[in-house]
Formats: structure tokens, C-alpha cells, sequence
């Protein structure tokens, strides 16, 4: 099984789940058991100061909260970009400087977090699920990057990963979200 952490998950144009419609996700975790990945471009435009006061040290009070799945929404998972030599306890690295902050984080200095963003949920595959999407084409794999993560523009990031990788997915990358409106 080729593990897919770190990895961005392009949804399929044939995908019209609302859940998953023109999402990116990121796999934060995958293995035997499943994997756990949060979707990045899904702004759910609530600031994190007024839903999550006590994050706003750690991600900005004016950030948006995002939908991170359909997966326990009252959760929280808080991505972040850290300086390499900042790996230390209260991280799971998900690749590069990227990683999943733990609770510990919360009196952290401000200083050692570049930037962070907070998801609401996550979405979760079960054993041997998102290996059967990802053949049955539902999924497009591509190499996630640190901007990836924290785009300025979130909801033009499916169209704009699908053109960086170009070829047939850069004429999919400017299909209307109803083809029929074409």
C-alpha cells in the first residue's frame, strides 16, 4: 500500500457529493487502519476569534475557520507551518514544515508558528476505502506544497492545482461547477 500522507487529494469533476465537490484535500494521515485528511479550500467564513476564541494566538482572530470534512464538525484540527528546528513534542509532521498542532500548542509563543489554520472536522476513509476512490478515479493524487496548504486564494485552489498540473486537467481546471451552463 503506497501511503499517501502529505499527499493532496483532487476531487474528481464526476464527484458531486456536497461534501466533496471541488475540494483539495490533504491526507494528514493514512495507513492499514484508514486515512484522515482535511479539506483546505472550503472557508467555512466564521473568524476563528469568534469561534474558537482561545485559538486566535495561534492562527490570527481575523482567520477564517475551515470545513475541514463532514467528520465530527465540533472538532478541531490545526495545521501549521513551523520552522524545521521546531519539530518537537506536540507535533505530528505531516511533511516538510507542515504539521498537525496538539493541545500543547495552545500557550505557544506566537513566534514560533509562521501561520496556522483551523479546521472544523475532517474527513475520514475507513480501511481500504480511499485506496478503492482513488482507482475507481474519483480522486486525482498530486504532491501538496507548504502554499497549498495556506492559500491566499482558497476557493480557486482545485482549479488552480489541476492547471499546475496541465495536460488534460488544465482544460478540467476551467469547467463551469455545472457543465451545463457551458
Amino acid at each position: 500500500m503506497e501511503r499517501l500522507k502529505g499527499q493532496l487529494l483532487v476531487a474528481a469533476a464526476r464527484i458531486f457529493d456536497p461534501n466533496f465537490r471541488r475540494v483539495v484535500v490533504l491526507v494528514i494521515e493514512h495507513d492499514a487502519e484508514g486515512a484522515v485528511g482535511v479539506v483546505l479550500n472550503r472557508s467555512a467564513e466564521v473568524p476563528i476569534g469568534d469561534a474558537v476564541p482561545v485559538l486566535s494566538s495561534l492562527v490570527g482572530s481575523t482567520e477564517s475557520v475551515f470545513v475541514g470534512g463532514p467528520v465530527e464538525p465540533d472538532s478541531i484540527v490545526i495545521l501549521a507551518d513551523l520552522p524545521l528546528g521546531d519539530l518537537s513534542s506536540g507535533v505530528q509532521p505531516v511533511f516538510g514544515s507542515v504539521v498537525v498542532l496538539g493541545d500543547e500548542w495552545l500557550d505557544a509563543s506566537p513566534g514560533e508558528i509562521r501561520r496556522a489554520r483551523a479546521f472544523s472536522g475532517y474527513s475520514g476513509w475507513g480501511p481500504g476505502q480511499l485506496e478503492f476512490e482513488i482507482a475507481a478515479q474519483d480522486w486525482i493524487v498530486e504532491p501538496a506544497g507548504v502554499e497549498d496548504v495556506f492559500p491566499e486564494d482558497p476557493s480557486g485552489l482545485w482549479s488552480e492545482i489541476l492547471r499546475r498540473k496541465g495536460g488534460m486537467y488544465e482544460m478540467l481546471a476551467s469547467m463551469p461547477m455545472d457543465p451545463s451552463a457551458n
